[in-house]
C-alpha cells in the first residue's frame, strides 16, 4: 500500500509539472489568461493575441497535451472549433491541502513572542483553534511583543507562558517558529513545522519585533488557505 501511495503522489507530481512545463511560455500563458474569461476559436485567439495561425496551433497543442485545454465543435458551423480551458487542471498545479489538524500550537523558546504572536494572528486568519507554548517558558510575556500586539489590533491579555509537553496534544500540528525550539521539540511532536524567524528580543527593538510580526503574519498568510477545515468541528 506504501509503495501504491509513492507511485501515485510520483504520477500527480510528473503531470503538475507537465502543465507547470506547459504554462513556461508567455504566449501559452497568454492564451490560457484568455480563456479563464470565455471560449474562442484558434483564429479569435491569433487575433487577440497578435499570434500567427502556425504559432497559435503549435501552442495550442502543448496545452492539449498537458490537459490544460480542449476542443469541441460548433453546434452552428460544424467546421468551426473553440477551445476552452480545463480549469481542474489548472486548478491541480496549486498545491496540495495538508491534513486537517485538530489544533496548531505555535513553539518558541521562551513562549514570550513569536509564538505568541503567531498564535494571536493565526486565531484571525483560521477556524481550527492555536494555541502556544515554549521548550523553554519564559515567567511572562515579552513587553515589547505586547506591544506589537496591541498595535495590530491583537489582544494579548491572555497570553500566558507554557511548556510545550503541557500543551501539545497528539495530532497537533506543532510550527516551531524558531530554530532552538524546533532542535529541541519533543520527538513524539509530529507533525511540525518550521520557520526560521529570527529572534526579535535578541535585538530588542520594536523594529524587530515589527519584523517578525511580518515574517509571521507572510507565513501563516501561505499556510493557512492550505490547510483544509471541517467548520462543523468546534473549538475545543
Amino acid at each position: 500500500m506504501i509503495i501504491e501511495s509513492m507511485d501515485a503522489e510520483r504520477s500527480t507530481l510528473t503531470e503538475r509539472a507537465r502543465i507547470h512545463a506547459a504554462l513556461g511560455d508567455p504566449a501559452r500563458l497568454a492564451i490560457v489568461d484568455t480563456l479563464v474569461a470565455g471560449d474562442a476559436a484558434p483564429g479569435e485567439l491569433g487575433a487577440v493575441l497578435d499570434l500567427p495561425t502556425n504559432l497559435i496551433a503549435h501552442h495550442l497543442k502543448v496545452l492539449e497535451e498537458a490537459g490544460l485545454v480542449a476542443r469541441s465543435r460548433s453546434e452552428g458551423d460544424r467546421r468551426r472549433t473553440y477551445v476552452r480551458l480545463v480549469t481542474e487542471a489548472l486548478e491541480s498545479v496549486v498545491t496540495p491541502s495538508l491534513a486537517t489538524p485538530p489544533r496548531v500550537v505555535f513553539v518558541c523558546t521562551h513562549n514570550s513572542a513569536r509564538s505568541q504572536l503567531a498564535a494571536s494572528i493565526w486565531s484571525r486568519r483560521s477556524h481550527i483553534p492555536a494555541l502556544s507554548a515554549g521548550t523553554q517558558p519564559a515567567a511572562k510575556p515579552n513587553p515589547r511583543a505586547v506591544r506589537v500586539a496591541r498595535k495590530h489590533g491583537l489582544d494579548p491579555a491572555g497570553w500566558r507562558t507554557a511548556h510545550v509537553r503541557d500543551v501539545v496534544e497528539r495530532d497537533d500540528l506543532v510550527v516551531a517558529v524558531c530554530d532552538i525550539a524546533y532542535e529541541h521539540l519533543p520527538a513524539e511532536s509530529r507533525p511540525r513545522l518550521h520557520w526560521a524567524v529570527p529572534d526579535p528580543a535578541a535585538v530588542d527593538t520594536d523594529a524587530a519585533f515589527e519584523a517578525a510580526y511580518a515574517e509571521i503574519a507572510g507565513r501563516i498568510d501561505r499556510l493557512a488557505p492550505v490547510l483544509s477545515h471541517d467548520e462543523s468541528v468546534g473549538r475545543r
